[in-house]
């Protein structure tokens, strides 16, 4: 037999004969596999129902007629495109190729449900326009009910019914932002689903989409073009090219669904799957301690056995390679194991998603080449780079080891390792300040965390002797001989104790790193609104991104004529082009603006921008090089080029935005009008239940949106935060799973290492009751050690990313150290240590007495 065939046979024998020594291993590569796995099966079959939806909802339309230029704000993957003439689709029906064309009018508007609160709009957008009747041409398909025929009747699709509690014949509100009275005469289903993704859509008849849609009657946002027999999508194109004003171009309608796919991938998709990529590399970098601890501590307890294979002619590399073997055995069926359950997660998600809300597209899980190889390629990778370490130093075993008893570890606390974590810590405080103070760079910041990052794994094993004996110093205290005897089991190896603890102190660093940046993106909204907003109360729509319709521009007025209120204002968003670069707009009225909202030092005259002026935050006017009297060309949507004059600069603009214009300036060139806050100041001597219940009054006359204080406004403003923590805190838990697997099987393994003198404890009087206790204090302070760390790690590296967000931003960031989250993972940590001692100390306490004495 050739050598290489002996050592894997060896290697599978004492796989067999230990099992249960690499159940640790075998699970962390298991559940990192699994969740990276059921990421990318779940990324390939969102995407392709996707495909699939559009391609089916958009099979009737081949050829779109749409505005050619579009205006893209920074922060944006799709421009505003100015709207085309509705009388176009005459012109372009009177093409031979072309069997009809259909103006799409379309706009925002949310649905009320039944119980007053309003359907979507938490991101996603909320959509409204005309019911096209042409079945071919219209993307969505009626399945219940009929075509909205008269004023005030519309069509919903079925998925934003049910949210909303709606059935056909309700009567509801239809925020566009006015308030329209609306009656359901229809349910339509996009693509063969329910709805588009989380999107909600409401088609009105072709007046009311005007009316309410539309600033100005006869616009369209496109023109869906159906194609006569025997012709081909780009031929159908090349045909309407020639027929299309200036400034209007037409696509074929694949392209169209191709853009629309890309919109849900680049937007949602590729977030969410990276979102969930990220959180299974950390997943696989805790798996990594893990697995070398187990591999690290059973190299140890096989050196006599090593050794003795060296004394009968085995060479280092037949050694080295035998542990490499028995990793490869356990990575593969581990790895493939975990494709398995990754396949399983997602066809659970799939199952899931729809009863939570979120309509996973029918059709059979879509799993590509990557998808298999990549999760099995990389649990395997993982697993044989964290077992290189200790196979190396199985194979350096010398021969005569074999006449000796084995040696306990005692190394970690070496000059070489203390002053390479010294100057890896060094060189991460200076990359680190550089990049954060001297010259702003999220490269180099992060460059600073990942040296941080390794300085606290190399030097843990150096501070692991200090740290155990001052966190296990009330054991002595509270737990007498036990607790004394768990603190010194726990320092007898620094490097294992720091390589358990590892794991989890990168799960704990995690978590304690966006519960401070959570923290603190709340203080800076906090300080946003403290610094900025002078009213009483905000008047705002529970949404955010892309979502809601918005509030109605008539509110503002409206309540400026309540004795109650002194000054209201509302703030509308335009975009344009501000000297060719695309530029979110602010539209108001400058003079209640100053009065609302402290803008800081104002230069210029807020109150004179009239039709012709403009006002600039001072960063922006800095990069532009303007200042009062200064002129800029703006180019709007509608294709217009207007010279503008700078007539004022101010400071602050953390809500107010970059460029303000007025009403007056904007009415010529906007589109659907909406204000996303409407400030309120109260009239002097009113008080804050008078001045609330007159704002709630007028409110409720035009969609009923929330009143909120100053502080409840600045809460809301920060809710998607709680939410992304609740799931951040959710995903990460099963990298402290895998930390706390780590541990219990490093404790295993050691109970095992330390038979003989566990027995001779139990022999001399130690009660079962004491053992179980010695080992689980044993954890908790394994537990405590990388608890503390990660908290450590997590606070400098959370300060890292704020530190250098606020450099790479105009906005002030502040930086907060939340104490009661943070007092919430370090105990949820030492409870994680408590409960992974378990089993190991049952185990301790079940030994023979005598057996374990007598044992070799």
């Amino acid at each position: 037999m050739s050598a290489a065939g002996a050592s894997a046979r060896l290697s599978l024998a004492s796989l067999r004969a230990h099992k249960r020594r690499f159940a640790g291993t075998f699970l962390a590569v298991l559940l990192g596999v699994s969740f990276l796995a059921g990421t990318l099966v779940m990324g390939d079959t969102l995407r392709a129902g996707f495909d699939t939806m559009f391609g089916d909802a958009t099979r009737g339309t081949d050829a779109v007629v749409r505005s050619a230029d579009t205006v893209t704000t920074p922060g944006e993957s799709q421009g505003v495109r100015s709207p085309v003439p509705t009388s176009l689709a005459a012109r372009i029906e009177r093409v031979p190729e072309v069997a009809a064309a259909v103006a799409r009018i379309e706009g925002a508007g949310q649905l009320v449900g039944k119980n007053g609160e309003p359907v979507g709009g938490q991101g996603p957008p909320t959509l409204a326009g005309n019911w096209i009747t042409d079945p071919v041409l219209n993307p969505y398909r009626l399945a219940e009910g009929r075509a909205p025929s008269r004023t005030g009747e519309v069509v919903v699709n079925r998925g934003a019914a049910q949210r909303g509690g709606l059935r056909i014949g309700d009567t509801t509100t239809l925020r566009t932002p006015d308030p329209v009275k609306v009656r359901l005469v229809g349910l339509a289903r996009f693509g063969g689903e329910d709805g588009m993704a989380q999107v909600t859509y409401t088609g009105m008849t072709v007046g009311d989409a005007q009316k309410y849609l539309t600033p100005r009657p006869g616009e369209a946002a496109s023109i869906q073009v159906r194609a006569g027999p025997g012709t081909g999508q780009r031929e159908l194109v090349e045909a309407l090219t020639p027929v299309l004003p200036k400034g209007v171009e037409a696509i074929t309608g694949q392209e169209s669904a191709e853009e629309n796919t890309e919109m849900i991938s680049g937007q949602f998709l590729t977030l969410f799957t990276t979102f969930l990529l990220v959180f299974s590399g950390v997943a696989l970098l805790v798996a990594t301690f893990s697995i070398h601890n187990t591999f690290a501590i059973v190299v140890a307890q096989r050196s006599r056995e090593n050794a003795l294979l060296r004394a009968l002619g085995a060479s280092r590399r037949q050694v080295t390679a035998a542990t490499l073997t028995e990793a490869g055995a356990v990575a593969v069926a581990a790895s493939l194991t975990g494709l398995l359950g990754g396949i399983g997660i997602a066809a659970g998600l799939q199952a899931l998603f729809p009863a939570i809300g979120f309509p996973f597209p029918e059709g059979e899980l879509v799993i590509s080449g990557v998808s298999l190889w990549l999760p099995v390629a990389v649990g395997v990778l993982v697993c044989l780079a964290s077992a290189a370490l200790p196979a190396l130093r199985a194979g350096r075993t010398a021969p005569l080891a074999a006449l000796r008893e084995t040696a306990v570890d005692t190394s970690g606390a070496s000059r070489a390792r203390a002053r390479t974590g010294a100057a890896l810590g060094l060189a991460a405080v200076a990359a680190t300040l550089t990049g954060v103070l001297l010259t702003p760079s999220l490269w180099l910041a992060g460059l600073g965390a990942v040296l941080a990052l390794a300085a606290f794994v190399v030097l843990g094993p150096v501070a692991a002797t200090t740290a155990v004996r001052v966190l296990g110093a009330p054991l002595d205290r509270l737990r007498g001989l036990t607790g004394r005897l768990a603190r010194r089991n726990a320092l007898r190896s620094p490097k294992r104790t720091a390589a358990t603890a590892g794991a989890l102190m990168i799960g704990v660093a995690v978590v304690s790193l966006f519960t401070v940046f959570g923290a603190s993106l709340k203080a800076t909204m906090n300080q946003s609104v403290d610094r900025s907003f002078a009213g009483d109360v905000a008047v705002s729509t529970p949404s955010f991104g892309a979502g809601g319709s918005g509030l109605s521009p008539r509110l503002a007025p409206a309540l400026a004529e309540r004795p109650e209120v002194a000054t209201a204002v509302g703030l509308g968003r335009g975009v344009a082009e501000v000297d060719g670069r695309g530029r979110a707009l602010t539209v108001t009225d400058p003079a209640a603006l100053a009065r609302t909202f402290h803008l800081g030092t104002v230069r210029g005259d807020l109150s004179a921008l009239g039709t012709r002026g403009i006002a600039l935050a001072a960063p922006e006017a800095e990069k532009a090089g303007l200042e009062p009297g200064s002129r800029t060309r703006l180019t709007f949507t509608d294709g217009s080029r207007e010279t503008f004059t700078v007539r004022a600069v101010y400071d602050r603009s953390e809500l107010v935005g970059d460029y303000v214009l007025t009403r007056e300036a904007w009415a010529p060139h906007r589109a659907q009008d909406a204000d996303t806050l409407v400030a309120v100041t109260f009239a002097e001597g009113v008080d804050q239940e008078a001045g609330s219940a007159a704002v709630e009054e007028v409110a409720a006359r035009y969609g009923n949106p929330e009143v909120q204080t100053r502080g409840e406004y600045a809460e809301s403003a920060a809710g998607g935060i709680d939410m992304m923590l609740t799931l951040v805190y959710a995903l990460l838990a099963l990298a402290v799973l895998i930390a706390l697997l780590g541990i219990a099987n490093t404790l295993t393994l050691a109970i095992h290492e330390r038979g003989r003198e566990l027995g001779l404890l139990r022999a001399v009087g130690q009660t079962r009751a004491q053992l179980r206790a010695m080992v689980r204090w044993e954890s908790v302070l394994v537990a405590a050690f990388g608890t503390a760390g990660g908290l450590g790690l997590g606070g400098f590296l959370g300060w890292v990313l704020v530190a250098a967000s606020d450099g790479a931003s105009e906005s002030a960031f502040a930086f907060a150290l939340p104490p009661g989250r943070l007092l919430v993972v370090a105990l949820v940590g030492l409870a994680a240590g408590a409960l992974a001692g378990l089993r190991p100390a049952r185990r301790a306490a079940r030994l023979n007495v005598l057996g374990a004495i007598a044992a070799e």
